[in-house]
């Protein structure tokens, strides 16, 4: 059967032809030739060389694909989907059949596939059901040179798979960085670096000009905001270039900015977005052919991964939003930071490929020179918990001796490591052996979101909330659904959609408002046809497509939750069940407000206040938990509610330091007393509070109880026979001194000593003491009564027991 499969995987192998006006294909038999004879190689080529597209092709000449699959991997959905459309318009197929992709929630993938496009992501997962990944003969790893987590972590592990299959052949591809590192980094038992094929891309020279959006250190200048600096270079090139303009911005929210300007400014030019998160439709409209002038306003996506067509210009605002860890508040931002010279460089090469092209970069050539040379690799900026619990999850063993790249510092492993035992998924008594993970933590690796969202998930089961938590946990995945308008003239926009926001929003938590919108969400599907929803998004300023995804992740983790046993409640959850759930993921991220100074304290140290569009800004609950804290120009709590500082002492038992002073004896209780207090990263979570001293200290409560109760008589002990007996013999010994005149007397350490030698270990307070003198007594009523001359033998006096 599986022969049979194969030879009909072999016999659909089309035949191949290459568009001759590639720079690749020029290069083509050099590149069979040496993929032929390398299991690793390393394929450097500038944007538009058709690296991405035609090196499938080229594996499929050299007959790989048919026993198992060429395995694609790009860093984006959009460059998988996109990549494997062309290829497989090229090829005369369909998407799905001999050329498929599989992405988050989509699998077009058939028995017939030979070459399958995916994100990196979606391969890292296949090693948890296949570490050797037989399902491929060829892995490319494509867009090398971007140095995510994901990226990084396939090619350590497929530095160590390739030793164990020597028939897998590996190519990594990648613009013109990092290539001699990633060639040594697959050095073969000798210690020769993979080969380098470098193929040029741009054909045609780039005319950079610099143009600042103003000297804001000038007081006299004017500086122009960006999307004015837009239009004033998008004027300048529509007047001087043919073609469509490819602009550059940080994020979402800029290129809408960018857009309604521009629409209002420019006349008869058609302004387009492109961002990872647009529908496949409208993705494809940039693809598109059309008549006039055309603005694409596109994030990083179009830096490397994507080849836009018809660009002859190309505008840089030298930014992006950069994914950045800070390590003293445990925080992961995603600033707007300024672009690396290699990066501003893939910009401006974007337009040299049609002919001369000319890129306006919205800053001075100093601030280019200024600029790092490259990007840092993701793996140095960011917390390591995700990769460090992959890594566990594997069975790959201490993330210090995993042969990354570039090695993370050893304080950011340490970082993530932190957070995974914060959450109580990795045993810190069994750091990097296969007993490393709990068995709560190989559960949090089984779910595809961040491990603190996945340990909320997992909590719900305990508190009976799962139904909702799992709506929560959703929504904190996904980008906020909810659109806020900003930018020149969105005063009245901005007015309305907080109008109309305020509908599902809950007073009393942040959270809570993610329940009453999804609920809105449910009734308006039910009522409305699928154009009428979209409507109705777009009026409400909805996001439709971050609602999707927001369904996606949910209909996904519902799956998931099921498959690990989770029951989903059918009555509502109170919503102080639904925090403690929530707590769990974010004990770190709690904090109490500090009246005196007006801002919250946080753990290490951290202080922060909440941001401006929480529903609790003007309550300023006491104690508070934030699903996350962005740093801008301070620390600011986004997603936010109350909660009570007790649930602590539950969720955080093992990160809590305890301390325990002033050690007393409470005769109203029977029983010795201290104060205890414990703090979370040095946050005081339990303030000071009356303890019983058995439970931390028992020696110390037998001790106190002996020398307070039974020797100073601080109890109401009465009525039991040996106490008199004793006072008894007591009284007899001082008698004795008396008449003979020398000061005999029992210290309190030779009665405390009489005790403890009658008394078990286990009798540490009045009632301990009742209970067993209960049972004792009955056969032994005389065990304490303490005689004349043991109390002399057992004191310091002038003179011995005989003597007397």
């Amino acid at each position: 059967m599986r022969r049979d499969l194969a030879e009909q995987r072999r016999a659909s192998v089309p035949e191949i032809a290459y568009p001759d006006q590639l720079p690749i294909v020029e290069r083509r038999q050099e590149l069979l030739d040496t993929i032929r004879e390398n299991q690793v190689v390393v394929i450097a080529g500038e944007t538009g060389s058709g690296k991405s597209t035609q090196i499938p092709k080229f594996c499929l000449e050299l007959g790989r694909g048919v026993g198992a699959m060429i395995g694609h991997t790009q860093p984006r959905r959009l460059a998988a989907r996109s990549i494997a459309a062309r290829v497989a318009d090229e090829l005369g197929t369909e998407v799905g059949d001999l050329v498929g992709y599989s992405v988050r929630f989509t699998d077009e993938v058939s028995d017939r596939t030979l070459v399958k496009a995916m994100t990196d992501g979606i391969l890292l997962a296949e090693l948890q059901r296949d570490p050797d990944l037989r399902r491929y003969d060829t892995i490319i790893i494509d867009e090398a040179h971007e140095r995510t987590l994901n990226i990084d972590f396939l090619l350590g592990y497929l530095r160590r798979l390739v030793e164990r299959r020597d028939d897998l052949h590996l190519i990594i591809t990648s613009a013109t960085i990092d290539t001699e590192k990633f060639a040594a980094h697959f050095a073969d038992a000798t210690g020769t670096p993979a080969p380098i094929i470098e193929v040029s891309g741009r054909t045609h020279p780039v005319d950079i000009r610099y143009q600042p959006l103003g000297n804001p250190d000038d007081p006299d200048a004017r500086v122009l905001d960006v999307p004015e600096g837009i239009e004033r270079a998008a004027r300048t090139l529509l007047r001087e270039t043919p073609g469509d303009i490819l602009c550059f911005l940080p994020g979402e929210r800029e290129i809408r900015e960018a857009q309604e300007h521009l629409a209002k400014n420019l006349e008869e030019v058609e302004i387009l977005p492109l961002y990872a998160r647009l529908s496949p439709a409208e993705q494809q409209r940039i693809f598109q052919s059309h008549t006039g002038r055309r603005i694409v306003l596109s994030t990083n996506v179009a830096e490397t991964s994507l080849t836009v067509p018809g660009i002859h210009a190309v505008i840089d605002t030298g930014t992006a939003r950069i994914s950045r860890f800070n390590r003293r508040t445990k925080v992961q931002r995603l600033p707007i930071e300024p672009i690396s010279q290699a990066s501003a460089d893939q910009r401006s090469g974007r337009c040299g490929r049609l002919g001369p092209g000319v890129a306006i970069r919205l800053y001075d050539e100093a601030g280019f020179l200024d600029r790092p040379e490259f990007t840092e690799p993701e793996v140095q900026r960011t917390n390591l918990a995700s990769v460090v619990l992959r890594m566990a999850s594997l069975g790959l063993g201490d993330a210090e001796s995993f042969p990354f790249v570039d090695p993370p510092e050893a304080r950011a492993i340490r970082d993530g490591v932190t957070l995974l035992e914060e959450l109580d998924a990795i045993d810190p008594r069994h750091v990097g052996t296969d007993r490393w993970l709990t068995e709560l933590g190989a559960e949090l690796a089984a779910i595809p979101v961040d491990p603190k969202l996945a340990r909320m998930l997992l909590e719900a089961q305990d508190h009976g909330c799962v139904t909702e938590v799992a709506i929560i946990v959703a929504g904190l995945s996904v980008q906020d659904p909810r659109i806020r308008p900003t930018g020149v003239g969105s005063g009245a926009a901005a007015e309305r959609a907080a109008q109309l926001h305020a509908r599902y929003t809950d007073q009393d938590s942040d959270f809570m408002s993610w329940l009453q919108l999804w609920g809105h969400i449910k009734a308006e599907r039910n009522e409305r046809s699928g154009n009428g929803f979209r409507t109705m998004c777009r009026n409400e300023y909805l996001h439709f497509l971050r609602i999707r995804e927001w369904e996606d992740v949910h209909r996904q983790l519902c799956d998931i939750a099921t498959g690990l046993g989770l029951r989903f409640n059918q009555e509502p959850a109170a919503p102080d069940a639904i925090h403690q759930a929530l707590l769990s993921g974010l004990l770190a991220q709690v904090g109490f407000y500090d009246i005196e100074k007006q801002v919250y304290r946080g753990t290490r140290n951290a202080r922060f206040v909440l941001a401006g569009g929480s529903a609790l800004k003007k309550r300023t609950p006491t104690w508070i938990m934030a699903a996350e804290l962005v740093e801008t120009n301070q620390l600011r709590a986004r997603m936010v509610a109350p909660i009570n500082p007790q649930w602590l002492e539950r969720s955080a038992s093992h990160l809590l330091r305890w301390e325990h002073s002033d050690p007393w004896w409470n005769e109203d209780r029977g029983a010795a007393m201290c104060d205890e207090r414990a703090s979370l990263y040095g946050l005081p979570a339990i303030p000071n509070r009356k303890v019983n001293l058995q439970r931390v200290d028992p020696i110390l409560a037998r001790e106190l109880f002996i020398r307070h109760a039974l020797v100073e008589n601080r109890w109401d002990g009465s009525r039991h026979a040996f106490v008199a007996q004793n006072q008894t013999v007591l009284a007899q010994i001082e008698a004795l001194g008396d008449r003979l005149r020398r000061d005999i007397s029992v210290d309190e350490h030779t009665l405390e000593n009489a005790f403890n030698h009658r008394i078990p270990e286990h009798v540490v307070s009045v009632r301990h003491f009742t209970t067993w003198w209960k049972r004792h007594s009955r056969d032994h009523p005389d065990a304490l009564n303490l005689s004349v001359e043991e109390l002399l033998r057992g004191s310091d006096f002038g003179g011995g027991v005989d003597g007397l």
